[in-house]
């Protein structure tokens, strides 16, 4: 019995941050519910749950009317009503959050943890987000979603500074954007899957190059330290280095750096190193299996480190579906894990594969990673709809 009450203490912990991430969170503004008045949280008609901040927020201010968002059924403010069993839930868990909370001050986390200190973003200001980047000058955030204009730039605490890239048919406009990525000189480049072409903008939003015709589905694009774009082509198999002269907005250059990849996705370079890392994400027609793997070469292009599903699966106790990769500062690789909702630390590509998981709450689909100057890691969560900022803590 004493095993049993003892083992049963992690388990309480860990469905307590589940439920406080999952359930205890409003997914618009991202702060927990609770019984004050701005925090209550409110059931829309539609079914949806927002704390009552977020329902003053976002109905008009005359006639109360409001859009639900996240299934956009219009109803007004008058007609949400407190939401009883997210209420009861706080109550039976208050016992269990207190203590966590207690403990938590006593026994910080250990060196080196990472820990979320903010979000932004959320439905209606990002909409399905998928690519995510920073400015190299600025330090301001760069994100492309499916809203009515695609390219989304945020600063450096989180507010929406600009926006650009009209969705629409015209050459110019974004029909389906997959990455993005800003050069050393502030130039924004998009892959677009909607005509299989690359954008690239300067940071106020004018086009300046089109890039069409050359790649079946360019997919992951990245900036060298040198200034050059890498791109993978999902399709061809292939990944491309290109040589861009963005002032006068001309293609000097073309080079394919490796071919006979398997749908090569994500990609990403090392500042350290020059090393290139590439996310593989081939669909099993028979299984609907997604398995993946990550392949690192170095900046000579030669393969010096690989691990795919199963390798990983040895060290991981659950399926582990990769969604994204970047290096840190140390140049180790950071891999996104859309399968248990994690971020994991592979270490570098010469020790494939020291597996140390780095995020393991808080994220519902992550899509994208980058690290700041600072060393921070900004996860693009494409569920939540938001960035979340984690720093590390030394405790």
């Amino acid at each position: 019995m004493g095993d049993e009450a003892s083992g049963s203490g992690p388990a309480l912990r860990e469905l307590v941050r589940e439920a406080e991430t999952s359930l205890l969170e409003c997914k618009v503004c991202f702060e927990r519910f609770g019984h004050r008045q701005q925090r209550r949280p409110r059931n829309l008609p539609c079914g949806h749950v927002v704390c009552l901040a977020c329902v003053a927020a976002l109905a008009h201010p005359r006639t109360l009317a409001l859009e639900c968002p996240f299934c956009r059924r219009a109803c007004r403010g008058c007609d949400t009503s407190d939401c009883l069993p997210v209420l009861h839930l706080l109550e039976l868990l208050g016992s269990a959050l207190r203590p966590a909370r207690a403990a938590h001050r006593c026994a910080p986390c250990g060196p080196g943890t990472l820990t979320c200190h903010h979000a932004f973003g959320g439905w209606g200001t990002l909409v399905n987000p998928t690519g995510l980047a920073l400015c190299p000058k600025t330090g301001r955030v760069v994100v492309v979603h499916d809203g009515k204009r695609r390219v989304k730039i945020f600063d450096s605490g989180g507010g929406c500074a600009h926006q650009f890239g009209e969705k629409g048919d015209a050459a110019q406009d974004i029909r389906y954007p997959l990455d993005v990525t800003v050069t050393n000189d502030c130039h924004v480049v998009v892959t677009d899957g909607g005509d299989r072409s690359i954008k690239v903008f300067d940071f106020f939003g004018q086009i300046k190059l089109i890039i069409g015709g050359q790649f079946s589905l360019p997919w992951g694009v990245e900036t060298t330290p040198q200034n050059g774009v890498v791109v993978t082509d999902a399709e061809a198999g292939s990944l491309h280095l290109l040589d861009v002269d963005f002032l006068e907005g001309a293609l000097r250059r073309t080079e394919r750096l490796q071919a006979h990849l398997c749908g090569p996705r994500g990609v990403a370079v090392s500042w350290l190193t020059g090393a290139i890392a590439v996310l593989e994400r081939p669909l099993a027609l028979r299984t609907g299996a997604c398995s993946t793997t990550v392949k690192v070469f170095s900046a000579s292009m030669q393969l010096i480190g690989q691990v795919d599903t199963f390798g990983l699966s040895l060290f991981f106790p659950s399926e582990i579906t990769a969604s994204a990769v970047t290096f840190d500062h140390q140049g180790n690789v950071i891999v996104a894990d859309t399968s248990s909702q994690a971020v994991l630390c592979l270490g570098k590509p010469e020790e494939f594969p020291v597996f140390k998981p780095i995020i393991t709450h808080g994220l519902s689909h992550p899509v994208a990673l980058t690290f700041t100057k600072e060393n921070s890691l900004l996860v693009l969560d494409s569920a939540a709809h938001s960035i979340k900022v984690y720093k590390v803590d030394w405790g």
